[in-house]
């Protein structure tokens, strides 16, 4: 099934959606993306849209550091990426990808005279990390200050950082890496928010750690403690206690929920998925897919009945 893109204010054929080699972005990073789940209910011959809103109010925000003036606005983005998908017509999980980007034919490393565009594009998508349960390594390399790239936001640029992180992590035999904030305390995955168990409690970084602050980890904060009642404390979190939690997992939108089993060759608990991972996951998977009324103001139906 052909796929299609907004890019230069209409809707076009993906293969037609093309930009010039002096494109001020691709040499100097400066553009801000997104990355939206578009979730299948076979049931309901659906597609719903998870929390549109709240991901093209990150954008905005990114933009606003960045210097770049989005064409459109937030209702506006989210009307057209409801177009978008029901153009492609796909009948499985999809990723929807927005960047917002300096489109200058020019080069020259500032932020500022530039001209800006959106482009927004949809595809189908599986489980990020396709397994059930995933090895993870500390990483070598760590995140950024907030001086030298603000970590909450999604720039193109900063992802080379994660992308070290990651292939460093899959070529030293792990499936995901865990990186430190620069202070040495734990901070997040190369794509994904971490969470540990201990005692029944939930623990994850701080937004003094360095993290992006993910759209699937305050849904999933929100789910443990008003589902399942658990506490949850947003604190630094030291390297050795990845080594001793009874239960650890990732979150991210292409991510979803993913246990984690492995930390640097040591077993987390006993190494399966733990019962409260197992309840976060089956919560969110039924929440995203619109099976939840409780939370279907979340969720943006693609599909006119």
């Amino acid at each position: 099934m052909p796929s299609y893109a907004y890019f230069q204010k209409k809707i076009v054929p993906l293969e037609q959606a093309n930009i010039g080699i002096m494109t001020h972005f691709i040499h100097y990073g400066t553009g801000v993306f997104e990355g939206i789940r578009g979730n299948w209910n076979a049931r309901q011959k659906q597609t719903y849209i998870f929390r549109i809103k709240e991901h093209y109010e990150r954008l905005a925000n990114g933009c606003k550091v960045l210097k770049i003036n989005l064409p459109l606005s937030i209702d506006e983005m989210c009307r057209k990426t409801v177009e978008l998908v029901a153009k492609c017509g796909f009948q499985e999980d999809l990723y929807i990808r927005p960047v917002a980007y300096s489109s200058s034919q020019q080069l020259g490393v500032k932020l500022h005279n530039l001209e800006h565009d959106l482009f927004i594009f949809a595809f189908p998508w599986g489980p990020y990390l396709d397994k059930d349960k995933v090895h993870c390594g500390v990483s070598s390399w760590h995140r950024p200050e907030d001086n030298v790239i603000p970590p909450q936001i999604k720039a193109t640029g900063l992802y080379i950082n994660n992308a070290l992180a990651k292939t460093e992590a899959i070529q030293n035999g792990f499936d995901e890496a865990i990186m430190m904030a620069p202070d040495g305390h734990v901070s997040e995955g190369s794509g994904e928010n971490i969470f540990l168990i201990k005692n029944g409690k939930m623990i994850t970084p701080s937004t003094n750690n360095n993290i992006l602050m993910g759209i699937t980890r305050a849904t999933v904060m929100e789910l443990a403690e008003k589902e399942l009642g658990i506490e949850i404390t947003e604190r630094s979190i030291d390297r050795g206690e990845l080594y001793i939690a009874d239960e650890c997992f990732l979150t991210g939108t292409a991510a979803h929920v993913t246990p984690v089993s492995e930390i640097d060759h040591r077993k987390v608990g006993n190494g399966e998925i733990g019962p409260i991972t197992a309840k976060i996951q089956e919560l969110y998977a039924n929440l995203i897919r619109g099976d939840n009324p409780k939370y279907l103001h979340w969720c943006t139906p693609v599909y006119k009945k």
